[in-house]
């Protein structure tokens, strides 16, 4: 099988993600404020309540902070994110297709995940190379040519007759 050809394409901020992002937020403003409406303590309850509608708030301000223009590459076997915290040798795999928006999950040994917005707007000549290379599955050393290591095959201990 023949690997998808090399592509570099631009990643960041996608105007879906942060719809859902809203979404998600005016759910839990509205379960907060219904909460409210049908609870009348105004004790303990009502500060833990709020307190966590603040830190989602806060978490929303955190996820929709400006970022700067990030550039996702495929080699042909590995993926590289530029970038703040740049990532050179992770694997991708979609966590949402919506044709023309994909959220990338990067992961790289020993290092956390991240998680991209690619658009089919950020550079739409090469957006099917760019879901080419996402579906592809990199080569293995088979399809490389390369020798591959065989291990023993387990031996059974000598049971007395």
């Amino acid at each position: 099988m023949r690997s998808a050809p090399s592509v570099s394409y631009p990643v960041g901020r996608s105007r879906i993600g942060r719809t859902i992002l809203w979404i998600i937020w005016a759910i839990g403003a509205c379960c907060t404020c219904t909460w409210r409406y049908q609870n009348d303590s105004n004790g303990l309850r009502w500060a833990m309540v709020l307190g966590a509608f603040v830190v989602a708030s806060l978490a929303l301000a955190w996820a929709l902070r400006p970022q700067a223009a990030r550039v996702l590459r495929w080699d042909g076997a590995f993926w590289s994110l530029s970038g703040a915290r740049p990532m050179g040798m992770a694997e991708a795999a979609v966590a949402l297709d919506l044709q023309g928006t994909l959220l990338l999950r990067l992961q790289e040994a020993g290092r956390a995940t991240q998680w991209v917005w690619a658009e089919r707007a950020a550079a739409p000549e090469r957006w099917n190379a760019m879901r080419r290379a996402v579906y592809c599955r990199a080569p293995s050393l088979q399809d490389a040519g390369l020798p591959t290591a065989v291990a023993p095959a387990p031996r059974t201990p000598d049971l007395p007759a």
